[in-house]
């Protein structure tokens, strides 16, 4: 994946400078992740996810990139953008690639960080946070839709956002539906198969229970408006 090579080739992390001063990655002081709702994984540091939903179900990947989000948002948003959508200091990881290829970079840089000319570019969260967590967050990285991919959709997207929020649905359960289809074409930056987008999530919550309808109106509000 041609910018997987962006990412290997600028590594982790970029260096910041303000009135002649470096500021490095490493002034993060790591947040702990709470990981008791997935799966023991061992001792030993695995090379590959073991989270992904063929290998553990569908539940508990919602889980783990659920436990993931929190600890991207607590630990690395600071650096890799709110969302994993970079501002431009760190590579964006959205297109890390979902595979061994790069699961072994990326594991082995959350493990061990990154110092280059005596400077912390990227702490060593790996002691500190656990394999657990370490794979949570990439479970989340990796599903993260691409840049516009749902572009084509934010008319449609807008309008049941406002028919959700109304409180007047005619059919949920139809909407459910649309909302699942819509989710189905927005690709990930990393090649996953599932991205997590706010339609996904809409879809997901969506039900009969009007309480229901204001989440999912919620959910696309917010995920409309960083969009743009």
């Amino acid at each position: 994946m041609q910018k997987l090579a962006l990412i290997t080739a600028t590594t982790l992390a970029g260096t910041l400078t303000l009135g002649g001063m470096a500021i490095g990655h490493g002034d993060v002081t790591p947040q702990p992740v709470n990981t008791e709702a997935l799966p023991d994984v061992g001792e030993e540091w695995l090379i590959e996810n073991p989270y992904r939903a063929e290998a553990v179900g569908e539940e508990t990947w919602l889980k783990a990139i659920e436990i993931g989000a929190s600890g991207y948002t607590q630990n690395c948003a600071r650096c890799h953008g709110l969302g994993v959508v970079s501002g431009g200091l760190a590579p964006d990881l959205r297109y890390l690639e979902a595979a061994e290829y790069g699961d072994e970079w990326y594991v082995e840089r959350f493990r061990h960080g990154m110092t280059q000319n005596g400077i912390t570019k990227m702490p060593a969260f790996g002691e500190l946070l656990g394999q657990k967590a370490a794979w949570a967050i990439r479970t989340y990285v990796e599903t993260r839709p691409d840049d516009g991919a749902l572009d084509d959709h934010a008319t449609r997207l807008g309008a049941i956002r406002d028919e959700l929020l109304s409180g007047s649905v005619a059919d949920p359960e139809a909407l459910k539906v649309e909302l699942a289809d819509i989710a189905a074409t927005v690709e990930t930056g990393s090649g996953a198969p599932i991205a997590d987008s706010v339609a996904f999530e809409a879809s997901r919550i969506l039900s009969d229970d009007q309480s229901t309808w204001k989440q999912a109106g919620d959910i696309l509000t917010v995920g409309l408006s960083a969009a743009h």
